[in-house]
């Protein structure tokens, strides 16, 4: 896919379309791998994404035992 490079005040940037946006799940901010021929971006993701589902899932299998007194 190609994509143009524009001027965004004093840096540059490329538009990514909705649809894009979508497929990816991407919001307001993404991760940068840079590489030695390319860039890699990524949606970013909170640090604790789906804990509280994991936790809930643990609990109804009674696998949230305290394992330290």
């Amino acid at each position: 896919m190609e994509s143009q490079v524009i001027q965004i005040g004093n840096s540059k940037g490329i538009i990514l379309s909705r649809a894009i946006l979508e497929r990816y799940d991407i919001r307001n901010k993404v991760d940068l791998e840079l590489r030695k021929n390319h860039i890699k971006i990524s949606a970013q993701r909170q640090s604790r994404d789906g804990w509280g589902k994991a936790l809930n899932e643990m609990n109804s299998r009674g696998e949230d035992i305290l394992l330290l007194k």
